[in-house]
Formats: structure tokens, C-alpha cells, sequence
């Protein structure tokens, strides 16, 4: 038991250290992205819930809305929600990077709830598989999610609503994109492949261009 929740674990929290390690120019304190990742870990309870309820009921015909649709707009609409309602105007929230933190810190709370009850249910056979696939597709997706937050918070112009709204409905797309990938059964893995590669190529960037926000902003406070 112990080495399967290991394996479950892992994949989330050496994620989240990569984009915190990435972070040269301040430290966010780790308290407060224990917590995003904690509730970010919540939110997995009340999502299965609903999803549960709604196929139970039938809710959906189609099983492309229900698996795809439905489920990316979910789950990607309350990592949204929990960042809206309780980090994005927190005194931590304070220059363009933490965004990324919090982004990715709410997606891998939720992915490693996940994570561990898949294995728990299946097996540890499939933990490198979903540590590659799941895992660090939801960490990816928070990361655009942080950006664009960041990047609303910070705005200097009128484009605060748009980043705002481009902080859900750009990772609602990539996760939209991915799970219609999964469902090509057969040969969904020649897809899957350059849509990762192309996802990590994307969320770097994003990095890369909130570190660069991170400078300016710290230029104009003064603090560089």
C-alpha cells in the first residue's frame, strides 16, 4: 500500500517543485501552495460526485458530451473557481509568476487525489503511464490557467476580463483537446504523443513569459 500511494503521489509533488524551483527571482511561501494544493485535492470529491449522479441518471445520450465535453468543462470550471474565489485575491498573489504556482499547485491537488484512487482501483501497472498522461497533462493545464490569471491580476491595460476569461477557457480547450484524443481507441497514442509534446512546448512558454512579466514587475517596484 505504501509504495502504491507513493506512486500515486510522486508524479504531483515532483511536478510542483519543478515549477517552483523554476521561480529564480522570489519564493513563494510553501504554506500557502501546500494549501491550493489541498484544495485543489478537494474539489476531486464533488466532481465525482456530480459526474457520478449524471451518468447514474443518464443525463447524457452522447458519450463524446458526457466523457469529453461535460468532463473537461468540470473539472477544469472548478480548478477555475477554487482560484478565483480564494487565491487570486490573496495577499501571496503578489507579482505575474505566483500564478503559474497556483494554477499548477490547485490542477496537481486535484490530479493526485485522482491519481491515487485509479491506482488504488487498478493497479500499480498503469502509474507511469498515468504519471506521463493524467498527471502531468492537469499540472500543464494549470500552468496556462495560472498564466492567464497572472496576467489578468497584473494588467496594465483593459484586457483584465479577457485574461480573466482566457484563465478557463484556454485550459478548457487543451483538456477538451486531450480527451477527444483518448477516445480515437486504436490508435490514440500516435496522437497523444505530439499533443504532449506540443502541450509542454505551450505551458514552458508560458513560463518563460510569466518570468519575464515577474522582472518587469519587480523593475517597476524597485525591488531588482
Amino acid at each position: 500500500m505504501f509504495i502504491l500511494l507513493s506512486a500515486a503521489v510522486a508524479p504531483g509533488l515532483a511536478l510542483l517543485s519543478y515549477f517552483y524551483l523554476r521561480n529564480q527571482m522570489s519564493t513563494e511561501p510553501r504554506k500557502t501552495l501546500f494549501q491550493s494544493f489541498i484544495y485543489g485535492a478537494l474539489i476531486t470529491f464533488p466532481i465525482m460526485f456530480i459526474q457520478h449522479v449524471l451518468q447514474t441518471e443518464g443525463a447524457f445520450a452522447n458519450s463524446f458530451i458526457r466523457d469529453v465535453l461535460f468532463s473537461s468543462g468540470l473539472e477544469e470550471f472548478f480548478k477555475w473557481l477554487v482560484i478565483f474565489a480564494i487565491i487570486l485575491k490573496h495577499i501571496e498573489f503578489d507579482d505575474p509568476y505566483d500564478g503559474i504556482l497556483y494554477g499548477a499547485s490547485v490542477s496537481l491537488g486535484f490530479a493526485t487525489v485522482e491519481n491515487v484512487l485509479y491506482l488504488l482501483s487498478f493497479g500499480i501497472n498503469t502509474a507511469f503511464l498515468r504519471a506521463i498522461l493524467p498527471v502531468s497533462s492537469h499540472a500543464l493545464f494549470g500552468v496556462v490557467m495560472g498564466y492567464y490569471y497572472g496576467k489578468s491580476k497584473f494588467a496594465k491595460n483593459d484586457k483584465e476580463i479577457e485574461y480573466l476569461l482566457l484563465s478557463l477557457f484556454a485550459p478548457f480547450l487543451l483538456h477538451l483537446i486531450y480527451n477527444s484524443i483518448l477516445t480515437f481507441e486504436g490508435y490514440w497514442v500516435y496522437l497523444i504523443a505530439p499533443f504532449m509534446l506540443f502541450l509542454w512546448w505551450f505551458a514552458l512558454r508560458k513560463v518563460k513569459l510569466a518570468h519575464q512579466h515577474l522582472v518587469q514587475h519587480l523593475f517597476e517596484q524597485n525591488k531588482i
